[in-house]
């Protein structure tokens, strides 16, 4: 198996395509073993330190249960525990946990703490969301479209909404894996620029298309996947009037799904604004696999903590 023993984990672009796919494989392999209820721990005495400036469940759970069933502990922090840059510096921080935790998950605001964080911890420093990227997302949903498709070779995801922190990871990720994306959002909501030009130059390497487009309809005709997000996230809360009104011709309903394959699956990262975003038919419709990519969370997660700790 590719090792990643000490590596951090800040943005999918840390990962080569090669790694991304031994992540994927050792996911698959701990998913099984765990339905089949054989007991895997790899990480038996060791301990996860998650820093939280966000609220979350699927990320707090996910990690939890996960360093769990590897057989470590976890210890969560809290926005008033650590307070990273106001009572105790990103530095001072990272080289206190080292001491004492063996690896650590940090869900930040800005993408700069956790890049930090990475530059001054000696142990494993995971991103397990930042407003720039969110790679452990991605990799939950790289895993649930290869279980749906049984790979990735001619299969085609349309992003529809907001160019976020989700969509950078997914489009880096996709091209690693030979993906194709087709990006729509409406002007001035477009993708880091930086991070298309960086996912096409992968891609023309793997073989995966990446498309930015303004028109929703036009992104999802024919396509295998449609992904949605909210159009307001944590820390947007002041513009999500706004938002709403200009993201409305983006909703995920019955209309906009109908344009893509009979065959085609609806993901969503949750938490759902249902009837904004997307429609509650399809949410909790026959095609949306919005519940397997949140338990992925979990599968995806443990692999990768396996893989940088064990």
């Amino acid at each position: 198996m590719i090792g990643l023993r000490g590596r951090d984990l800040i943005s999918m672009d840390d990962l080569t395509p090669a790694e991304v796919w031994a992540v994927l494989d050792h996911a698959r392999d701990l998913k099984r073993r765990t339905h089949a209820g054989e007991e895997t721990r790899p990480l038996r005495g060791k301990v996860l330190a998650m820093i939280f400036e966000k609220p979350s469940l699927r990320t707090r759970v996910t990690f939890e249960v996960g360093m769990a069933q590897l057989g470590g502990t976890s210890i969560y922090l809290a926005p008033q525990d650590a307070q990273l840059g106001t009572r105790e510096t990103i530095p001072d921080a990272a080289r206190n946990l080292e001491r004492w935790v063996d690896v650590i998950m940090a869900r930040t605001f800005a993408h700069a703490t956790v890049v930090e964080l990475a530059r001054w911890a000696r142990v494993p420093v995971i991103n397990g969301l930042s407003d720039l990227e969110h790679p452990c997302q991605t990799l939950a949903d790289l895993l649930t479209l290869y279980e749906r498709f049984g790979g990735f070779r001619d299969i085609t995801v349309a992003w529809v909404g907001d160019g976020n922190n989700v969509c950078h990871s997914l489009m880096l990720g996709a091209a690693k894996v030979g993906l194709n994306l087709v990006v729509a959002t409406p002007p001035g909501f477009r993708p880091n620029a930086g991070i298309v030009e960086r996912a096409r130059a992968v891609g023309r390497e793997t073989g995966a298309a990446l498309t930015i487009v303004e028109d929703p309809r036009e992104a999802v005709a024919g396509v295998d996947a449609i992904y949605t997000d909210v159009w307001a996230s944590m820390g947007q809360e002041a513009e999500r009037e706004e938002r709403a009104r200009i993201f409305r011709p983006y909703q995920v309903n019955a209309q906009l799904l109908a344009r893509a394959k009979p065959t085609a699956v609806v993901l969503h990262c949750l938490p759902a604004h249902r009837g904004e975003e997307i429609t509650d038919e399809v949410l909790d419709g026959e095609q949306s696999v919005v519940f397997d990519q949140a338990e992925n969370r979990l599968h995806a997660q443990k692999a990768l903590l396996a893989m940088v700790v064990a």
